[in-house]
């Protein structure tokens, strides 16, 4: 099956926000501070962000409020054209481990990972149409290690369940994790060794 290319997409959007010369209101997952930093530098032109950070399966606690003061700060100290607001998640770590049941084992990037998306972008949808965002995105697809081509599929299903619409994106492309890593070198950001939960560390 050939690949979409969702950046293409991501073009589309974007022209026909310009040509409109509106700005819709964007709720955008954030797993982190420096996979953030590209996505927001390279949507606040064209939209109004809210970051919401919303991740139960990062383990323990203190690494979930670290990554977290580490996103406000790159927020607060990120020149955007439209300010940034941010949401901070409820942190209900057994609401991870209820959806990894019985795939503890399963090698990092397979149905744990994929139910692991949902998760977070079906709770971020579901904001998304209660507060009435134009467009719901997540930063996921910056990394090279997550697959991009599920995170989206998984983004239009849940899209289409609360009413809302989906940003397609794949923040990689255009060297866009490069670019992240220059912008946590640039802001010191703290970049972490592992994707968040206990498994994916125990996999380094």
């Amino acid at each position: 099956m050939n690949k979409i290319n969702y950046q293409k997409q991501t073009d589309a959007v974007i022209s026909e926000i310009i040509e409109q010369g509106t700005l819709p209101r964007l709720l955008l997952h954030s797993c982190c501070a420096p996979c953030s930093s590209y996505t927001l530098e390279y949507l606040s032109d064209y939209f109004d962000i809210t970051v919401f950070y919303f991740n139960p399966n990062i383990s323990p606690q203190s690494e979930f409020e670290k990554r977290f003061l580490e996103q406000e700060r790159l927020i607060n100290a990120l020149p955007a054209k439209n300010k940034i607001k941010l949401i901070k998640g409820e942190y209900n770590h057994a609401e991870f481990l209820s959806i990894a049941k019985g795939l503890e084992d399963v090698k990092e990037g397979g149905e744990r990972c994929f139910k692991c998306y949902r998760l977070r972008l079906e709770k971020t949808a579901q904001l998304a149409g209660q507060c009435g965002f134009d467009f719901f995105c997540t930063t996921l697809s910056i990394s090279p290690l997550k697959n991009s081509q599920k995170i989206n599929e998984i983004g239009f299903e849940v899209a289409e369940k609360y009413g809302v619409k989906w940003l397609p994106s794949d923040f990689k492309k255009r060297e866009g994790y490069k670019r992240s890593i220059e912008l946590s070198h640039e802001y010191d950001l703290y970049r972490q060794n592992f994707c968040g939960c206990v498994y994916s560390k125990q996999n380094q």
